[in-house]
């Protein structure tokens, strides 16, 4: 059996040029489609890992917002800020960075995160 080489980067660019028209079509019937991503502390990664996202929502014609909290905030403020995110109608997707600064329990703050809005899948339901 011989492999066979994936292009990758081409297979990307195939899925945000649909995502695009998908975010589009959604647009045309007002809805604006908006991912709001919590970052706590200042994880030079997570930085990285958040400024493309925010890129790569803006390419597809998506808002987003980033929320930078931080490192001392507590469980229960973290877990109320994402239930403030739950609420808002206009947010359509929840992404919460991970790692999260000690001791925050990545858990409890992952399934205080509406199913509907899990945007990483991590909520026990949609696992």
């Amino acid at each position: 059996m011989s492999a066979r080489l994936i292009d990758g980067k081409a297979i990307a660019q195939d899925y945000r040029a649909e995502l695009a028209v998908r975010v589009a079509r959604l647009r045309e019937a007002g809805v604006v489609p908006e991912l709001a991503v919590v970052v706590v502390g200042d994880d030079p990664a997570s930085q990285v890992y958040v400024r493309n996202k925010t890129f790569a929502c803006e390419a597809i014609g998506m808002r987003s917002q980033t929320h930078k909290l931080a490192a001392e905030t507590s469980q229960a403020q973290l877990i109320a800020f994402v239930e403030r995110l739950n609420e808002d109608e206009s947010v359509h997707g929840i992404l919460v960075q991970m790692p999260l600064p000690k001791p925050l329990d990545k858990h409890a703050v992952i399934d205080a995160i509406s199913p509907d809005k899990d945007v990483d899948g991590f909520n026990y339901l949609n696992v």
